[in-house]
């Protein structure tokens, strides 16, 4: 359910994603929220920063995260300009926010030039279907790392 607040907050990301496309960056923009204060924003970066997986949803993401002091986000809400792509989807789900907001969709999205149709289609095809060949290779060690990772009492889960 969504509210006043959440408008105020979306209104900020729609913003940054405008403020983003004058400073020669993507249309796109997010906010983290915790509460009733901004955790961390971010714009695109893709052609900025040559890195394909700087979203405004990751990079946002990735400055709560680090502002935090943590990997997981519960008790946050993300606000982003745009229906997060498959990638930054996923990015939300790994940071167990609590919640997501977009503005314009993956339609809005395409009909700007961001058609994004492609990787909803090929995640939801085998990926022996995908045109990047993504393929196993088995090695004898391959579960060596979660071994490892089991035998750790150190470790962290998430």
């Amino acid at each position: 359910m969504t509210s006043a607040v959440d408008e105020r907050w979306l209104q900020q990301a729609v913003d940054l994603a405008t403020a983003n496309v004058a400073a020669g960056g993507g249309p796109f923009g997010a906010v983290v929220v915790r509460g009733d204060a901004v955790v961390s924003t971010g714009v695109n970066r893709v052609t900025r920063d040559l890195d394909p997986t700087a979203h405004a949803e990751v990079t946002a993401i990735r400055g709560a995260c680090r502002d935090l002091g943590t990997f997981a986000l519960g008790g946050c809400t993300l606000y982003s300009s745009c229906e997060p792509c498959p990638m930054c989807a996923a990015s939300a789900l790994w940071a167990r926010l609590d919640r997501v907001v977009f503005a314009a969709n993956r339609h809005d999205a395409a009909d700007g030039g961001f058609d994004d149709r492609a990787f909803y289609d090929l995640l939801a095809s085998a990926p022996p279907a995908w045109p990047t060949p993504v393929q196993e290779l088995r090695l004898g060690s391959a579960v060596a790392p979660f071994d490892a990772w089991r035998g750790n009492p150190l470790r962290v889960d998430y």
